[in-house]
């Protein structure tokens, strides 16, 4: 009997923008795209080989340029922040990142997850591209990734 089997991840992110009183101003959803690195990480993480640095952090930016699985950066990064959680449940990892108030602040229309604090450093899991998002310097943003692979 031929099986033919194709794993493929894929990933939604939930960008939720809180005024300086807590108060939801923004709530957007997007696919992403779990790019040819972040594939290949997801294969070495198999046997624990090539790839020892975890997934740790969020970057988000300006870059308008449409996601590709060749990006290994983001196009125009502002800044990375560390993950506040990351939790797997069967086959989804959830991260979650907090930008807060003077954190990220601008037209935010990129997003990617990496494996490095550095600014374009490190392997890139997946980015997206979506259309603007406001964050005020008083305003701080949630950010909800989920990748997963099925």
């Amino acid at each position: 009997m031929l099986m033919n089997e194709t794993v493929s991840p894929k990933g939604q992110v939930s960008i939720e923008i809180f005024n300086s009183k807590g108060n939801l101003k923004e709530k957007v959803h997007v696919p992403n795209l779990v790019v040819t690195t972040g594939r290949n990480y997801i294969a070495s993480r198999l046997n624990d080989t090539a790839q020892t640095d975890v997934m740790t952090h969020m970057a988000v930016g300006e870059g308008t340029d449409a996601a590709t699985l060749a990006d290994t950066v983001l196009g125009t990064e502002l800044t990375r922040v560390a993950f506040d959680s990351d939790n797997i449940v069967d086959n989804v990892i959830t991260y979650v990142a907090t930008y807060a108030a003077g954190v990220g602040t601008g037209a935010i229309t990129e997003a990617g997850v990496f494996n490095d604090a550095g600014a374009n450093l490190g392997d890139m899991l997946c980015r997206t591209v979506f259309p603007v998002v406001n964050k005020a310097a008083d305003d701080s943003m949630v950010i909800t990734w989920t990748v997963t692979v099925s």
